[in-house]
């Protein structure tokens, strides 16, 4: 076959993001490495975002929730580490390579935390500062491309990954992707010597269509992952900084029919008694065409199995349920937290059933209304925290175990709302706010403060800002969190991401969520820095670390918007004081509807220490990395190691003021 240019770029109607493994012009698509350089390649053979609704073979499977479409790849698998791009093992992911002296690694896991390379701490800077001079692209003009900053840099750590799996039964004989639920920071994926895609984003599922390659048994998974590229940039959070394959990786199969997409919408209406509810279907067959006569059952069941909303649909690539009244719904809220289970039910022209398809929903109602955020009817108060994904032993590679610990914590201290800081957070986190009534603000993964928080706020090059060639990428960015995390009940709003400042990119991101209307408020802190976006970006006045003053202040002189604290209440140490000063605010202003503390836990890693030999908690500067912000990354109402604070009683009273 003829081969592809190596390098897709993201042109007008992102075609080039989407390029299959084998397209229609015959094209097999070539790895390049200077992909790492280029913010306009940041997804190439990746599949679409979708939602996280999940399938099985049988309604007997959905009973059990016991899918036999799925196979999970975590465990061991063959590493090699390489301190940069040049010495890495170039054809590690080749079938007949010689694997001798690859070590070994647990998947999921940071690569930093297998004791490879450097555990590293930094808040606003970007890591290589003080070492390295280097500018993003385009940012000091159209001809600054950067060449080789990262493909070519001395120190840019890559983890090469090998995995030999044989396909489980239930994935034989049928399409399979693959889906990596976190991976940091640019990964290039082969199967059985054949390349198959290149991701960036870190934080949101990355999957690749596995079929033209995949084999019964004898497969032969690689995946490269690199520590910096373009990215970069774009994830300057306050954290460490780590890399590697760091969450989930699992293979599932798609039958002859399959749900890829599904968007359920219900509304509650004013009465808070009745709603509607629309649905969205994407299908995809093995073919080129769906079989005649197939259909799409779709019920809405209720707690007690029974069924609310049921009927059929004639099935197509696109196919569509407009808005249904139902009677007598329960509302969705933190104190009721109350779901419905909507099933899609494929079946072939024979009337067998080929694949079902669920998720869980409610019916509530966020609006703004006079200026003040309404939820269901009343008015909206945050009692919030922000919350990195933490553990003292796995960093952010978290557990189930953490995760219940953290919504019983929230619950047992009257924190209703959590804003998943400043990136997506595992698939299960959404489900447990769902369940327990935790309202959510969705942040897209979007940080890049080190490009304009200079020695003062300076903006004279900074990114995305108004820069085509970054557009696309964040953009990018806002669909996965969309698409991935639409159907669930516990988001109320969407965040456009943190301390990145603002221009049209940011704006386009703003476009793309309105343009969804999907009823949720889209939040953005920013719009502070340039207030000619005022009108365009955000629908709240969103300001961290405001003091009271600063909100009277605002609220007293004709305010456009609701108010909200993204972060607020700074918890360094045991620094909780002053809280009851921005409490009693709510008291006085309707249009003030709280805030989000910063932040839940203290990031610390457990380890050995050198005098004692006792176990300790290590924050930023303990493993000798520079430059560090040391201690700031431990600001949390939790200590790391998920031991309460006294700080926290100042939270559980004051929060429990407005429940």
């Amino acid at each position: 076959m003829a081969q592809a240019p190596s390098v897709y770029k993201n042109q007008k109607g992102n075609r080039s993001n989407y390029l299959p493994k084998i397209g229609k012009e015959g094209y097999i698509m070539q790895p390049d490495i200077k992909w790492l350089d280029d913010p306009q390649v940041f997804r190439v053979g990746q599949l679409p975002a979708h939602s996280d609704h999940k399938i099985y073979a049988s309604v007997e499977e959905m009973e059990r929730q016991e899918s036999s479409l799925g196979q999970c790849l975590n465990g061991t698998w063959q590493f090699a580490y390489a301190k940069n791009p040049m010495s890495r093992p170039e054809d590690f992911y080749q079938p007949d390579y010689d694997a001798a002296g690859f070590g070994e690694i647990q998947v999921p896991c940071h690569i930093e935390m297998a004791g490879y390379d450097k555990i590293h701490y930094i808040n606003t800077l970007y890591p290589w500062e003080g070492k390295v001079y280097r500018r993003p692209a385009y940012a000091l003009g159209k001809d600054k491309k950067e060449e080789g900053s990262f493909s070519e840099a001395e120190y840019n750590p890559v983890g090469s990954y090998r995995k030999t799996f044989d396909l489980d039964e239930g994935l034989r004989g049928k399409r399979v992707c693959i889906r990596f639920d976190g991976a940091e920071q640019a990964i290039y994926v082969w199967l059985n010597g054949q390349f198959v895609g290149y991701a960036e984003d870190s934080f949101t599922p990355s999957e690749f269509d596995l079929t033209p390659y995949i084999k019964e048994s004898g497969n032969l998974l690689a995946v490269e992952v690199y520590k910096n590229s373009t990215a970069a940039y774009l994830e300057d959070q306050d954290f460490f900084r780590f890399f590697g394959i760091y969450r989930d990786v699992v293979l599932y199969a798609k039958p002859a029919l399959h749900v890829e997409d599904m968007w359920v919408k219900p509304v509650l209406s004013a009465d808070n008694q009745s709603g509607s509810l629309s649905l969205q279907l994407k299908i995809s067959g093995e073919g080129d065409s769906l079989p005649a006569d197939a259909v799409a059952e779709y019920a809405m069941i209720d707690r007690d199995g029974g069924v609310r909303l049921k009927g059929e649909l004639p099935l197509r690539a696109e196919t569509e349920l407009p808005a249904q009244t139902v009677e007598q719904v329960i509302p969705w809220s933190n104190r009721n937290p109350y779901l419905y289970q909507m099933k899609i039910t494929l079946r072939d022209g024979q009337g067998r059933i080929v694949e079902t398809a669920s998720c869980d929903i409610g019916f509530r109602r966020i609006e703004i209304c006079n200026k003040v955020i309404m939820f269901n009817g009343k008015r909206l108060i945050i009692n919030g925290v922000n919350r990195h994904e933490w553990s003292a032993e796995g960093g952010r590679c978290i557990s189930m175990e953490d995760m219940e610990w953290d919504i019983e914590c929230f619950k047992r201290n009257n924190i209703n709302a959590v804003r998943t800081c400043h990136y997506p957070d595992q698939l299960v986190w959404y489900e447990l706010c769902d369940k327990n009534g935790i309202y959510m603000m969705s942040e897209t993964n979007l940080e890049s403060h080190g490009s304009w928080q200079k020695d003062a706020l300076e903006a004279s090059w900074n990114v995305p800002g108004s820069l085509p060639e970054w557009k696309e990428a964040v953009v990018d960015r806002a669909r996965s969190n969309f698409e991935t995390f639409k159907n669930h009940p516990s988001i109320l709003f969407w965040s456009l991401g943190n301390e990145s400042y603002v221009g049209d990119d940011i704006e386009a991101m703003q476009t793309f969520f309105k343009e969804k209307d999907d009823g949720r408020i889209v939040h953005y802190e920013g719009v502070i820095y340039d207030r000619t976006y005022e009108d365009t970006v955000s629908e709240v006045e969103s300001r961290m670390y405001a003091t009271p003053d600063d909100i009277v202040k605002y609220l007293e002189n004709h305010p456009k918007k609701p108010f909200i604290l993204c972060e607020y209440m700074h918890d360094m140490g045991n620094s909780i004081g002053g809280m009851k000063s921005y409490i009693d605010l709510l008291d006085r202003f309707e249009m003030y509807q709280g805030g989000f503390i910063w932040d839940y836990i203290d990031q610390a890693v457990y380890a050995q220490d050198k005098v004692t030999g006792r176990k300790v908690l290590c924050y930023g500067g303990d493993f000798d990395d520079r430059p560090s912000n040391y201690e700031f990354s431990g600001n949390g109402i939790v200590f790391a190691d998920r031991t309460e604070k006294p700080a926290i009683q100042e939270v559980k009273y004051y929060y429990g003021l407005h429940e």
